[in-house]
């Protein structure tokens, strides 16, 4: 099974950029993928998911109005297109293919794991001018 970033980048603020994420190998499909990030120095956080049976969606505050997840079932590839990026949104990037559900949960990211659940290896996003 193989989960795979591709498309970080340097950008310079106020840009865009479009993260792809493509699963292959499974015998069973994630139910959605989650997109996660790591800034030098801090943990890793959740920020957005997608449901792949119905596309709904999840956005934290901090990247709501600027991301948006999309699906292209053809080829099982998930999108993350960021706009008005920003210094702050310097990271690597990651997206985990998840067994479980995921969404808000006492005003935070979370989502429930399970022994499936598969990460990519993440692609680095810099937001610098």
């Amino acid at each position: 099974v193989q989960v795979a970033e591709s498309g970080g980048g340097l950008v310079q603020p106020g840009g865009s950029l479009r993260i792809s994420c493509v699963t292959s190998g499974f015998t069973e499909q994630p139910r959605a993928i989650g997109w996660f990030r790591q800034a030098p120095g801090e943990e890793r956080e959740g920020f957005s998911c997608i449901h792949l049976d119905d596309e709904s969606t999840y956005y934290r505050d901090s990247v709501k109005d600027r991301f948006a997840v999309s699906r292209d079932a053809t080829n099982n590839t998930v999108y993350l297109q960021m706009s008005g990026l920003k210094p702050e949104d310097t990271a690597v990037y990651y997206c985990l293919a998840i067994f479980g559900t995921c969404g808000e949960y006492e005003g935070a990211f979370a989502y429930t794991m399970t022994p499936y659940d598969t990460w990519g290896q993440g692609t680095q996003v810099t937001v610098s001018p």
